[in-house]
């Protein structure tokens, strides 16, 4: 898995890989959860599967979060320590794009508060829950670039933005080109 793009944030680096989730040795990766937590299709299905049934026991005991917050569960048997449960909208259900928004920053702030100094985003809410890939990339790289740039004492020295498919991954690029025209 190699770095395709990178852009600091103060003492942050946003980096863009393409890749498994489940492979990515950082404190915390984050799943696209839903309000259930359970965890059986997508980026969650394969965290499980990956990281063993202890990540869903877990989950199970936290119950019911709704959509745009957050949970965390250890990692299990995954590389990464533990696992932020984002809940991200489904598409139809309305005010999508600012469910999105605080789902991103309550992941940045669990993150933050916890003292995590790396994090392994996917594209959250594009794949089953059928978000527009292309506001999804823009969305999670706008709302963590202006968190770290509000927040410049943050923990998070790394945000990676990792993501499974190439056709996700150029809405992610167009983004990053985007950032690094405007500094």
């Amino acid at each position: 898995m190699s770095v395709i793009k990178e852009y600091k944030v103060h003492d942050c680096i946003m980096r863009l890989l393409l890749g498994d989730i489940t492979e990515r040795d950082v404190d915390a990766i984050v799943n696209a959860a839903n309000e259930r937590l359970q965890h059986g299709a997508g980026v969650a299905g394969a965290i499980v599967r990956k990281g063993g049934k202890i990540i869903q026991e877990e989950s199970d005991k936290i119950g019911y979060v709704p959509v745009g917050n957050v949970a965390i569960t250890s990692g299990g048997n995954l590389k990464a320590r533990y696992v932020i449960h984002a809940v991200g909208p489904r598409m139809g259900e309305g005010d999508e794009d600012r469910k999105l928004k605080t789902a991103v920053i309550n992941t940045l702030k669990l993150a933050s508060e916890k003292g995590f100094k790396s994090l392994s985003m996917p594209a959250i809410s594009s794949g089953i829950f059928g978000f527009p890939k292309d506001r999804c990339a823009k969305i999670l790289i706008g709302e963590t670039k202006r968190f770290l740039e509000e927040n410049p004492t943050v923990s998070l020295r790394i945000v990676e933005f990792c993501i499974f498919g190439e056709d996700t991954l150029a809405f992610f690029k167009e983004e990053f080109d985007r950032l690094s025209s405007i500094t």
